[in-house]
């Protein structure tokens, strides 16, 4: 399909793009990747009057690592995560989760800005962000938690005169467990399920500090909180996985859909994490 007709601006500064927009309240759209924005002009669900390419906003496009936090730019690609060398050590649950994403030719053009504005609940950089307790800054100086930015399936709390300027992670402890795991019908599709968790170890041993966050199975990313209680203070022995994939399946409220039953992605969510809570015991 052709895409509705609308005027193009490329600016060259992170003040022009914000220019643009506050001239176009409500009728610009922003272009970053545009994986998910381009096939929405095209089946008509969205029609601006103005189109905002950023890829010339060089302040957008950059990550920074240091002791406290590590900071992805909005128009960070994909494919930038996957070849940075320090990422794997600084944030390897964001690292590994990015390397689910879609297929390489959509990870070489998809953003981190994109992905979290769309809001698809099965994308994995929004469960991530919730899992990590990661902040999102946006133009107007706000920097709100991941957890409370996103409101519904494809709904978050970015007014239209803002933009998504960075993704900030809490710094990772080199010992902390972590794993990673989703289901889709075909390599590269979104998720039906998928889960992202992590959780540290006190002197005895025991996991504590545990969170554990569901994408795809929820219409928007969310963390299982009875399920991080009862992973909280476990012994972690085969028992222990049964009951904490067993409270994340009670707590998950999954709509039904064409893809899969309620049923189904509950039982779903119960096998991602006894997966997840596996990779991480062999970390």
């Amino acid at each position: 399909m052709k895409l509705p007709p609308f005027d193009y601006r490329a600016p060259t500064s992170l003040q022009e793009a914000l220019a643009l927009l506050a001239d176009h309240p409500g009728d610009a759209r922003l272009l970053a990747g545009g994986q998910s924005l381009i096939p929405i002009l095209a089946f008509r669900l969205a029609q601006p009057a103005l189109l905002i390419d950023l890829r010339h906003v060089p302040s957008l496009n950059h990550i920074d690592i240091n002791d406290s936090a590590t900071t992805l730019g909005a128009m960070v690609r994909w494919c930038e995560i996957e070849k940075s060398e320090p990422l794997p050590q600084a944030q390897p649950l964001l690292y590994d989760a990015c390397l689910h994403i879609a297929h390489f030719q959509i990870r070489n053009r998809g953003t981190v800005g994109g992905s979290l504005a769309h809001a698809d609940p099965a994308a994995e950089l929004p469960g991530v962000a919730v899992c990590c307790e990661a902040r999102i800054r946006l133009s107007s100086g706000q920097e709100i938690a991941a957890a409370e930015f996103f409101t519904g399936a494809l709904q978050t709390t970015l007014a239209p005169e803002e933009m998504i300027l960075a993704v900030v992670f809490p710094a990772w402890p080199a010992a902390r467990k972590w794993g990673f795991a989703e289901f889709a019908r075909r390599p590269g599709d979104l998720a039906i399920a998928g889960i992202a968790l992590f959780y540290d170890l006190d002197m005895a041993g025991r996991a504590r500090d545990a969170h554990i966050a569901v994408i795809g199975a929820t219409n928007l990313p969310m963390r299982l909180s009875s399920a991080e209680a009862r992973l909280n203070g476990a012994d972690l022995n085969e028992a222990a996985l049964a009951a904490v994939a067993q409270a994340a399946a009670d707590s998950a409220d999954p709509p039904a859909d064409i893809h899969a039953s309620i049923a189904y992605r509950k039982s779903l969510v119960a096998t991602l994490v006894r997966r997840a809570l596996v990779q991480a015991m062999s970390r």
